[in-house]
């Protein structure tokens, strides 16, 4: 499968990651957002449509993917 061509992304770290192991690291293009581990920068990574990656936003706002306590 073919992903996204990558060769103009910009990446940025997320401002909710440390400077510990658990950094994720985002790129917007045209039709697509990309997620990458900032550790494994070379290794896989997921892609959303705009509208998944504004569902996904949307549902971490409201606490949908907190673990219980």
């Amino acid at each position: 499968m073919i992903g996204p061509d990558l060769s103009s992304a910009t990446w940025r770290k997320s401002s909710h990651s440390g400077s510990g192991a658990n950094c994720v690291e985002v790129a917007f293009l045209d039709g697509c957002v990309a997620v990458r581990n900032t550790n494994d920068r070379d290794g896989s990574l997921l892609a959303f449509t705009p509208a998944e990656w504004e569902a996904f936003i949307a549902g971490a706002r409201d606490g949908e993917f907190d673990l219980p306590t």
